[in-house]
């Protein structure tokens, strides 16, 4: 039995969780989200307060969504709540960040800045020039919103320049050590 499946959800209170063959959705104050399963693999049951998701079968295929299905409604009930953040952190000599409508505008070392247009249901905020705050409901949508800003310039292990999310470690290389002559 799947050590994550197993464990029923608590809906808190301004939480309401429908089920409908093949869609889950999730309301609360934050918004509403909704998430498609395959009901020929998983079932899944509102009662008490809870949501349970039980497997049909013990087969491998039902084994790896039954984890799965719990796991995305974990996060929708919590994303509803509360919201998702992940924050990111800016190093390197003149590189910033500022927020210009819905569109975020960086400074990265290369000959013209850099904009990105942030797209519905995430808010983002630049408390600093040097960090960036990404929320939002949908959790897969806020990481892969993070996941494209650092794209733009990942971590560089030389000179340690880059964007990373906060409180990232990278692992510094020690460059040329030396010529011979």
């Amino acid at each position: 039995m799947s050590k994550i499946g197993k464990k029923p959800i608590r809906i808190p209170p301004g939480v309401e969780v429908t089920v409908r063959p093949g869609r889950v959705t999730v309301r609360g104050p934050q918004g509403t989200l909704e998430c498609p399963y395959e009901p020929e693999f998983v079932a899944i049951e509102v009662a008490d307060g809870e949501v349970r998701v039980e497997r049909k079968a013990e087969r491998a295929p039902f084994r790896a969504r039954h984890g799965l299905y719990r796991a995305l409604i974990a996060n929708m009930v919590r994303g509803v709540t509360e919201k998702w953040q992940k924050e990111l952190e800016i190093q390197g000599l003149g590189y910033r960040a500022r927020a210009e409508g819905r569109a975020l505008v960086m400074e990265l070392g290369y000959s013209h800045p850099v904009r990105y247009e942030v797209p519905d249901g995430i808010e983002f905020s630049v408390p600093e020039p040097t960090r960036i705050v990404i929320r939002g409901i949908d959790n897969r949508l806020v990481g892969q919103v993070a996941a494209d800003i650092r794209a733009f310039c990942p971590p560089e292990p030389y000179r340690g320049t880059g964007i990373r999310y906060r409180g990232e470690e990278i692992v510094r290389k020690a460059g040329k050590l030396g010529a011979k002559g």
